[in-house]
């Protein structure tokens, strides 16, 4: 067993300080949010994440999770601590890292002991140096320490699963013999080490998240094309997919990434390269194509009615930026939900957890209390998150309760022939080939002639 402290009680530090606990270690979390750590304590989730407040109430009982806003307190006796803080984006997309300063310069002033300090928080390459420089400056009498960078890889709705069974871990140090006790610390899960340089390992936490997030855009682009051309990007990412050196992960067309990770991470790596006199190119066509997915889910919905959602009532099934959580943080509904708003449209939504979130987020849309009240008098009725709750709708009884039967799948979850022999007019992402033998006004046929112009 092993004392652990970890700063931060947010997304990454109450997940990582949480699956500490339950490996057996004693983990004292850290927060200055008075507010938080008081919920905390009686047992109320700050974020939605399934099996985590099961597994937070069962370290709790057995005395190896604890939570308190005393820095003293958790540095006690810890020979760890994790600094899990957020690193938001600035206008330009650079990191902001003045919670990790703050804490850097907490731990400097408040420890007396010797202690490996882990940067968890997704942070520019070079932050490990300068959290060290910070921790020396600060320090009153010279204690030793090391600092770890560990990046996390945590995606959020599977988040325990993805701890508790990593792909690999990553330790980058100055100091060899630190890494490999941080190495250490995850041994029981029996996954690859990779043990390298501090810089080294903040630069592969953000290689790994702009290659996902590349892989999005691209199948995104290739759906746009696939419209035009009379395909349908499911089977062509199917078919891609079964290439192993392609494989099928993040080639599912939609609405684009969002969240707390890949938009902020894409747009810091291009600032790094930008201030360091490079032209990051790739990077800023994975940031473009994203933001015009967005905007084609609107284009979609405007074409349905005619040109224009003035005064139509537009349901939208979805607000989170994925299914099985409540982060609604760059999530592409309320990109879609404004401008549809700000075009006239009477907008109404609805999520099964996402909710509270919204509430304090949005303006301008009336927030449903299911998925059957969003469609109720909807002259479309658009999916933009993908909730198992939506794939088992009746959708024999949204029709009927709809003023018009028009459906726009931003997930493609929905079957094209299905929908249509219900009624619906239907706009998935990607599937030019709609069945009817048209594909944007042009034949669909496997032996159609190329058209002058096109």
């Amino acid at each position: 067993m092993k004392n652990i402290c970890v700063i931060g009680s947010g997304y990454v530090g109450l997940v990582t300080a949480t699956c500490f606990a339950d490996l057996g270690n004693k983990v004292t979390t850290v927060d200055i949010d008075e507010n938080k750590i008081a919920k905390l304590k009686e047992g109320v989730m700050p974020i939605y994440e399934p099996g985590l407040e099961e597994l937070v109430e069962r370290n709790v009982k057995a005395d190896r999770l604890n939570f308190t806003t005393s820095y003293e307190e958790g540095l006690d006796d810890a020979e760890f601590v994790f600094i899990c803080v957020g690193t938001p984006s600035a206008v330009d997309g650079e990191a902001d890292l003045k919670y990790v300063r703050s804490a850097a310069e907490t731990i400097a002033e408040k420890m007396d002991h010797p202690l490996i300090i882990i940067n968890k928080s997704t942070v520019p390459v070079g932050t490990g140096d300068w959290v060290a420089d910070i921790v020396n400056r600060v320090q009153t009498e010279a204690i030793d320490f090391a600092v770890v960078s560990c990046p996390e890889f945590l995606r959020e709705g599977s988040a325990i699963t993805d701890f508790m069974n990593p792909d690999r871990n990553v330790f980058g140090s100055t100091n060899r013999e630190a890494a490999q006790k941080v190495a250490d610390l995850y041994a029981a899960l029996n996954a690859p080490a990779v043990i390298t340089d501090i810089r080294t390992s903040e630069m592969i936490k953000y290689a790994s998240n702009a290659f996902l997030a590349t892989r999005i855009s691209f199948i995104n682009e290739i759906s746009i094309i696939c419209e035009r051309l009379g395909a349908d990007v499911t089977e062509v990412a199917r078919g891609m997919g079964l290439d192993k050196r392609i494989g099928p992960h993040f080639l599912q067309a939609g609405v684009g990434y969002g969240g707390s990770c890949f938009p902020k991470d894409v747009k810091a790596l291009a600032n790094m390269a930008l201030t360091h006199g490079m032209h990051p190119q790739l990077l800023n066509a994975v940031m473009d194509i994203n933001d015009f997915q967005r905007k084609q889910i609107a284009t979609k919905v405007r074409e349905l009615l005619g040109g224009t959602v003035e005064n139509k009532t537009i349901g939208i099934l979805g607000i989170a930026f994925k299914a099985n959580t409540d982060d609604i943080r760059e999530a592409p509904a309320l990109t879609i939900m404004r401008t549809l708003a700000n075009q006239g449209a009477n907008v109404k939504a609805y999520d099964p957890v996402a909710m509270e979130n919204a509430e304090r987020e949005i303006r301008g849309v009336t927030l449903a209390d299911n998925a059957y009240d969003v469609a109720e008098d909807a002259d479309v009725l658009v999916l933009l998150t993908d909730w198992n709750e939506f794939k088992q709708l009746d959708m024999a009884r949204i029709k009927g309760m709809m003023r018009e039967p028009l459906l726009v799948d931003g997930r493609n979850i929905y079957d094209p022939d299905a929908m249509r022999e219900l009624g619906f007019v239907y706009r998935g992402v990607g599937r030019g080939y709609n069945g009817e033998g048209v594909a944007n006004g042009h034949a669909a046929h496997e032996d159609m002639a190329p058209v002058a112009g096109d």
